[in-house]
């Protein structure tokens, strides 16, 4: 498994424990459903602006979206 698949599992199960749907998740990031999409199945990268954005919403540390462990 890539590391950006790995980053988009993370992305997802953390999105699931706040009982968020990925449209959820993209009207708080103000990007597309697809976007998020994308990115939990990690078939595109995120800048690590978004990434950041995407640990404050999901109240997660940044370390906790890129542990691969």
């Amino acid at each position: 498994m890539s590391r950006l698949e790995l980053l988009g599992n993370n992305i997802r199960t953390y999105r699931k424990a706040k009982n968020m749907t990925q449209r959820d998740l993209a009207v708080a990031l103000n990007c597309t459903y697809e976007f998020i999409c994308h990115i939990e199945r990690g078939q595109m990268a995120i800048s690590l602006k978004r990434l950041f954005q995407l640990a404050d919403i999901l109240d997660v540390k940044m370390s906790d979206l890129i542990n691969f462990d």
